[in-house]
Order: structure tokens, then C-alpha cells, then sequence
């Protein structure tokens, strides 16, 4: 297994310390999470920079970094749901998580056929606006409770805020997750045979 690969598989080793970590629901705990989700997040940067400038591509990391990627995200999105901090209703991480079932199903079945479809443009930003709607609103949370504990006054004012930020965000990044889907499905229509008839 080359070092891209490998650093793919330890993105997905820190998913459950990530969970583990979260589920705490106190403020050191997710201060831990952050550092964590943020190196796995480094991870995904860097074994694709690496693949490539090194040549080092493969079809298994092909497959398995969108796949880390998806359960790191998944993980993260589910875990901040939680947080009492942050208005997020569950229907955006459904619609999230509909999406990310249904591209990683399309992708396992083009891979039966011979055939792997790499991450798209699209696909690739929508990861980049999840894990920034991530690292900004935990660090909000984290912060929101470092105010509650140091500074409880200006919490009526932060709190609010805070929550409607959290809200619009988690709503433009489902909006987008969902137009991604579609264009995954526009793109890799005749890949997949779905016009196909039996």
C-alpha cells in the first residue's frame, strides 16, 4: 500500500477517536475533536497531492478516498447535530446523507463493471463547503461555551447569532450537497446505463 493510500486508510481510523470524542459533549473534549477532524481533513489534502505529483495513483485510492471522505463527513454533520450550541435540523443531514448513499452506491456499481468514476469538480467543492461549515461552527461552539463558563453576559447576544449562522450555513451546504448529486448523476448518466432499458 503506498503513502496515499495509507494516509487514506488513517483519515478513516480517526473517524470513530472523532465520534468517541464528540459524544463527550464537553468543551475540552471538543476542542480534542476539532484537532482531530482537522487532521484528518489535512489527510485528504495531502494524499491527493501526493498521488499525483508522485504518480501514485490507483484505483483503490480511486474508490476509498471519496469513501473516506464520505464517512468522515457523515460522521462530523451527525456529531454537530447534536451540539446544543448550533441549530441544525435533521432534515439537511438526511438530504446530505441521501446524496452521499446514493453516489457511493452509483460508484460501487460502476466499479462492478470494470469501471471507476473519480471525484468530480463538484463533488469535490461540496466536500470543501461540508468541512468548512464543519471547522467554523464547531469552533463557534467551542467557543460559545468558553463565553458561558468566562463571560455569561454576552452570551444572550452570541448565543442567537450563533444559531441563525449555523442554521443558513447548514442549509446552503445541503442545498449544494443535493445539486452535486445531480450533477454527478448527469455526468456519469451513460457510464452508469440508468436511460438503459431492459
Amino acid at each position: 500500500m503506498n503513502l496515499p493510500n495509507r494516509l487514506t486508510v488513517a483519515r478513516l481510523v480517526m473517524v470513530p477517536l472523532f465520534v468517541v470524542l464528540m459524544s463527550l459533549d464537553h468543551v475540552v473534549a471538543y476542542g480534542f475533536a476539532y484537532v482531530v477532524f482537522t487532521t484528518a481533513s489535512i489527510t485528504d489534502y495531502l494524499d491527493g497531492r501526493i498521488a499525483r505529483n508522485r504518480h501514485m495513483i490507483t484505483s483503490f485510492g480511486k474508490l476509498l478516498d471519496p469513501l473516506a471522505d464520505k464517512v468522515l463527513m457523515a460522521s462530523a454533520l451527525v456529531m454537530v447535530m447534536e451540539v446544543p450550541e448550533l441549530d441544525v435540523p435533521g432534515w439537511t443531514i438526511v438530504a446530505i446523507l441521501a446524496r452521499e448513499f446514493l453516489v457511493t452506491g452509483a460508484r460501487s456499481l460502476a466499479a462492478s463493471e470494470g469501471t471507476i468514476i473519480a471525484a468530480s469538480n463538484t463533488g469535490k467543492t461540496k466536500t470543501v463547503i461540508q468541512m468548512v461549515y464543519i471547522y467554523v461552527f464547531l469552533f463557534f461552539a467551542i467557543v460559545s461555551r468558553c463565553i458561558q463558563a468566562w463571560a455569561p453576559e454576552f452570551l444572550d447576544t452570541f448565543a442567537p447569532i450563533l444559531r441563525g449562522a449555523s442554521l443558513g450555513g447548514i442549509v446552503f451546504v445541503a442545498g449544494y450537497t443535493v445539486y452535486s448529486g445531480i450533477d454527478f448523476a448527469r455526468a456519469n448518466w451513460k457510464t452508469l446505463n440508468l436511460g438503459s432499458q431492459e
